[in-house]
């Protein structure tokens, strides 16, 4: 006999409805990331789940709202890690510091969220367009740097007249830039970006030229 939450898997067994959504979003996760939107096939991921089409449709609607469905809880992952990010008791600069270490991290260690937004991209952010849920998820970042900007400047520490947004923009960018191109990057350059031996020389690379930027002494300008 089946709930009326959940149609049996195979078998007759029932599984639990959570779990049983959080694995199909694992494994569309990383079925989307390897071959894109267009090339990742429902098929795959009932496969490799061990469940039907069915079951992935009863859920998510189809490939196009399961695809919206990966984008939502891979950008609410960054969102809450964001949220959870204390620095109110560092000073402007080093709390600017640790919010961009933030993002170094998240970013290095989430290479399918990289992709994800890549693929994202390529389809004029169509998806996120449509979602009601990141619509409202906003960017906790922007609040955090906001203060800190805000308190640099009464402070005098900061010089620079810069939102949250380009600052988030300016850190954004060196961090998806060193996992999205890394290959493209060695291939040209011969150095591996993301190479364990380095990682703590760009890491404090990203803080140093934040800071500088809002550091600078601008009197001569």
């Amino acid at each position: 006999m089946t709930s009326v939450d959940e149609p049996a898997r195979p078998g007759g067994r029932i599984r639990d409805a959570a779990r049983t959504q959080a694995e199909i979003l694992d494994v569309a996760t990383q079925e989307f990331a390897r071959a894109g939107y267009d090339g990742a096939r429902v098929d795959e991921i009932a496969a490799r789940t061990r469940t039907t089409k069915r079951m992935i449709y009863y859920y998510f609607g189809g490939k196009e709202q399961l695809f919206t469905a990966v984008l939502e809880r891979a950008y609410t992952v960054i969102r809450e890690a964001e949220q959870g990010l204390d620095v109110e008791h560092l000073d402007p600069v080093a709390a600017i510091r640790r919010l961009a270490e933030l993002t170094f991290d998240h970013h290095e260690q989430h290479p399918d969220f990289i992709r994800l937004v890549s693929i994202e991209n390529i389809h004029g952010a169509e998806h996120i367009a449509a979602s009601a849920k990141l619509g409202r998820i906003g960017s906790p970042a922007l609040d955090v740097i906001g203060r800190i900007l805000v308190s640099g400047q009464e402070s005098g520490l900061f010089t620079a007249d810069v939102d949250a947004v380009d600052l988030h923009a300016m850190i954004s960018s060196f961090c998806f830039f060193r996992v999205a191109n890394r290959h493209t990057f060695g291939a040209l350059f011969g150095r591996d970006l993301v190479a364990p031996e380095q990682r703590e020389h760009y890491r404090a690379m990203l803080g140093d030229m934040v800071i500088a930027y809002l550091t600078a002494d601008r009197a001569a300008e």
